[in-house]
């Protein structure tokens, strides 16, 4: 895929930060050591862990340029480091790895969470969030769609959510620590939008890119007609013509006893 445009991913920016801000008020006492944003995108948490722990180094990691960028222009971070998430592993261990809205992104949940577990120092904590949404008509008519009209290059057979139930995360952590594992859905009131239906546009930036990203500027006008008609459907507009759009999220803590749990 293209790389991400910040701009258009934080068109819903205080939608987006009000799940880290809801992780970050659930990370206790720290030992001492580096915090890493893991993950970071536009850097929209790293003035709130910088000012949770301002005498911290706190790094973020990307591999979004575009989003590194705008990371580092918030001048809360000591270093922005461009690196594949899924294999990323810092020099040494460190007291936090906080991870908002990436990690679905990624597979192997069940070797990656307790992967990034043992880089920690003794009594450090893992914190992550992740959307539980793939589930929703919001996120279902993506994949219906695109392997009805374009089968070429879209095949769900088999096709398994990215983020389990939260019950699989617990049994996952608990050996590694004391964990907390929770999952809340956000009513989420989105504006109108005349060019697109609301929940479109809140979209687009994120899981509807690996469906356009494969399609001509021609299938994507066709593809985003039919897609925002079942939006419609689903997610109707209220009398002053928002949405309101309910966003599951899966969120998690594991505080570590051993650093290489």
């Amino acid at each position: 895929m293209a790389d991400w445009s910040p701009e258009t991913y934080s068109r819903f920016r205080g939608l987006r930060l009000r799940p880290a801000l809801d992780l970050l008020a659930q990370v206790t006492a720290l030992p001492e050591g580096d915090i890493v944003d893991l993950g970071c995108g536009n850097g929209a948490v790293g003035p709130a862990l910088a000012a949770r722990w301002p005498d911290r180094r706190l790094t973020g990691v990307d591999n979004s340029p575009a989003m590194l960028a705008e990371a580092a222009a918030t001048g809360a971070y000591k270093r922005c480091l461009a690196a594949d998430i899924a294999e990323w592993e810092p020099a040494k261990p460190v007291a936090l790895i906080f991870s908002n809205a990436v990690l679905q992104w990624l597979g192997d949940h069940a070797r990656l969470l307790p992967r990034l577990a043992g880089c920690l120092l003794p009594g450090g904590t893992l914190a992550v969030q992740m959307p539980r949404q793939t589930g929703a008509p919001s996120h279902r008519f993506l994949r219906d769609f695109a392997q009805e009209m374009f089968p070429d290059r879209f095949d769900f057979t088999g096709w398994e959510a990215p983020v389990a139930p939260p019950v699989e995360y617990m049994r996952l952590l608990s050996p590694l620590g004391q964990a907390n594992v929770w999952e809340s859905d956000y009513i989420q009131r989105l504006e109108p939008d005349a060019a697109r239906h609301p929940v479109r546009a809140f979209t687009e930036s994120t899981a509807m890119r690996r469906i356009t990203s494969k399609l001509t500027a021609a299938e994507t006008a066709t593809f985003i007609a039919r897609y925002d008609t079942a939006l419609a459907a689903a997610y109707p507009a209220e009398a002053d013509g928002s949405v309101l759009f309910p966003f599951r999220r899966v969120f998690m803590t594991v505080k570590v006893a051993d650093g290489r749990a």
